[in-house]
């Protein structure tokens, strides 16, 4: 059996990935859980009887294991990364950190897995937004050429982790308590509970790390010099991102063959009705593997365009199935 490392297990990507592994057969004997700093005696849950102890990314020896999923910071897989290559494992980056390597190519499997073939040794993912933002339109792009994509990214606390979380929910209680808020901004610029926050991480000029991440990821991914325009911004949901997308085209495109194109990609589930509530909203997917899309229409202010609406679990669909699926496709993963 393969033996798989998961590197950042406190962090919420980490924690699903967990999940996923043991929903899909794996023993706990065959799953390492890592983190930088972990003094001994921690353990993390796994699945609902089993418990892994966690080692120290220091002192883990990773020639135990046939495969490594880095869901830590960027930081934290640049100094581990290498550690883990050189020791003969395969290494599925969650964490940005290879990003900007030429030779480690960064994968959505329905669009580029064909990078794969090569028996790389090292994967990066793109970040959950541009997963949810470029499968949909995995069929129309073997298709039709994509000149320009405006999106418009409405992110859940979770981008920021479980303080993140407990800082909506903590200002969301004192709110209806009427208890002042003052001390209780640490993750966010700006109190995040009943707002609405134009900023995804830090500014790189006039541009947020995350609107930066989206155009230059969606480049990487297809090769291309594409025209890219992210707005994103922080909304009071706990899990879950949703996104307007705008693509342009160089050629004709019809919205209705759009749509149905979306329906038969992978991992995509396209309800769209023209009635009330005929969509799908971030409460709706939560727990769920798939990217999910409404309300596909013919984009008017451009010769050849369509707009879509697609939600995803940030955490499950977006990065710890993404990974998945990556880490299935450069091993023979296969559970006793």
């Amino acid at each position: 059996m393969v033996k798989v490392a998961v590197a950042g297990v406190k962090e919420s990507a980490g924690r699903e990935f967990l999940n996923l592994l043991n929903e899909n057969g794996f023993m706990a004997d065959d799953v390492f859980a890592l983190e930088a700093k972990s003094p001994l005696g921690t353990i993390v849950s796994y699945g609902e009887d089993d418990e892994l102890d966690v080692y120290s990314l220091d002192e883990f020896d990773f020639k135990q294991v046939e495969a490594v999923v880095f869901a830590t910071t960027k930081e934290i897989g640049r100094r581990y990364i290498k550690k883990a290559l050189s020791a003969g494992c395969k290494v599925v980056d969650l964490s940005g950190a290879t990003f900007t390597e030429a030779d480690v190519p960064l994968i959505i499997p329905e669009i580029n897995g064909d990078l794969l073939n090569g028996g790389v040794k090292a994967v990066g993912v793109p970040s959950s937004a541009v997963y949810q933002i470029l499968l949909p339109l995995a069929n129309a792009l073997k298709e039709h050429k994509l000149e320009r994509l405006v999106v418009t990214m409405f992110n859940s606390a979770s981008y920021y982790g479980h303080q993140a979380m407990d800082e909506l929910f903590s200002q969301s209680r004192k709110i209806f308590l009427n208890e002042s808020l003052a001390d209780n901004q640490m993750v966010f610029k700006k109190q995040i509970a009943f707002n609405v926050l134009p900023q995804v991480g830090e500014f790189i000029g006039e541009e947020t790390s995350l609107e930066w991440a989206i155009n230059a990821e969606i480049k990487k991914v297809l090769n291309s010099d594409i025209k890219v325009h992210a707005n994103c911004a922080f909304v009071p949901t706990f899990i879950g991102d949703a996104a307007f997308v705008n693509a342009a085209f160089a050629d004709e495109v019809d919205a209705t063959a759009v749509r149905s194109s979306m329906q038969s990609v992978k991992n995509v589930v396209v309800f769209d009705k023209t009635v009330d509530a005929g969509y799908v909203s971030v409460d709706d997917v939560q727990g769920e593997d798939s990217v999910y899309v409404s309300r596909v229409r013919q984009d008017v202010s451009v010769e050849s365009g369509i707009s879509f609406w697609t939600v995803a679990d940030n955490l499950r669909s977006g990065s710890a199935k993404l990974a998945y699926e990556v880490l299935k496709e450069i091993l023979p993963v296969q559970p006793a």
